[in-house]
């Protein structure tokens, strides 16, 4: 269970690493350049240790999935990046996707 903390943190640290990006205006912006850098590596620090003992195809799917979702919610809320029916027809397909690898396949870590 240890290991799925792991993978939330990493997360987290993508997320922040992701919107710090936006704002860094192509790096030309310190703070959030320096967010950015450090973000990122801190996710891909913690995502080593989710892959420890969580396939790495399965703790892949879900931090794409929920990177994904929580980046566009981001976007949306404080970007005014308004996703269409078809961006969220394909999150919809994302979820689910996540959803029957966690539930249905036998590779995942339960």
């Amino acid at each position: 269970m240890k290991n799925f903390l792991f993978l939330f943190i990493a997360i987290i640290f993508e997320i922040i690493a992701t919107t710090a990006l936006k704002k860094s205006e192509q790096f030309t912006q310190l703070i959030p350049s320096i967010i950015t850098l450090i973000g990122y590596f801190a996710a891909f620090y913690f995502l080593s240790f989710a892959i420890r003992t969580i396939p790495v195809g399965f703790a892949y799917a879900i931090w794409s999935g929920v990177g994904i979702v929580l980046i566009t919610t981001i976007g949306a809320i404080f970007f005014k990046e308004i996703p269409d029916l078809p961006a969220i027809i394909g999150l919809t397909l994302i979820i689910i996707g996540v959803i029957v690898i966690n539930v249905f396949s036998k590779t995942t870590a339960h």
